[in-house]
């Protein structure tokens, strides 16, 4: 850091990807003094150190979960934390994502890793017995649904673990959903 700001860094790397480029070329943008250039999402790197920062904790397989899913399908904080069983179908290897704000809802496939942070969660929900009047998917360490303020403080508290240069918000990984995919082949 001189004088509050990140410098420039044109070290000259050459990466394997177009993820890769893009995150070299954030990386290397000046920041103002409030430490942020004022974008709003997370490269992929970055999303990659916040699922990291879940690990060891006292609800990995939650927090790694919800991210995941929030990241790869741009899902809304609302839309996360009224997330029901019966949309998550492991089995079919698809998620149902019911849009929020009039927007399209869709039938998305789930990809291997996914899954596996399914699984892990599932059987940790499990472990807590859950009351099965609680029909949603995510649900607190008092075996109840969600509120977005406490996503918006486990986001926090991550992003701060992983020594982030933000303090991520939930709709942050929304947006690093649509720039991600902006860059894939």
């Amino acid at each position: 850091m001189i004088n509050g700001r990140r410098p420039k860094n044109n070290g000259g790397i050459v990466h394997k990807n177009a993820v890769d480029n893009v995150n070299r070329d954030l990386d290397n943008q000046n920041f103002d003094s409030e430490g942020e250039s004022g974008r709003k999402h997370l490269t992929g790197r970055e999303v990659e150190h916040l699922l990291e920062a879940t690990k060891g904790g006292r609800n990995e397989a939650r927090d790694r979960c919800l991210l995941l899913l929030m990241f790869r399908h741009g899902l809304r904080v609302s839309e996360a934390c009224r997330l029901k069983l019966d949309q998550v179908d492991a089995e079919s290897r698809v998620l149902l994502v019911a849009r929020l704000k009039g927007g399209l809802s869709t039938t998305q496939p789930l990809r291997g890793d996914e899954l596996r942070a399914i699984a892990a969660w599932l059987k940790e929900r499990t472990r807590m017995k859950v009351p099965d009047t609680v029909k949603t998917f995510f649900v607190s360490e008092q075996r109840k649904p969600w509120h977005r303020s406490t996503v918006n403080l486990l986001l926090e508290k991550h992003s701060a673990a992983a020594s982030l240069p933000v303090i991520a918000h939930p709709h942050m990984l929304r947006h690093a959903c649509g720039f991600c995919a902006k860059l894939l082949p």
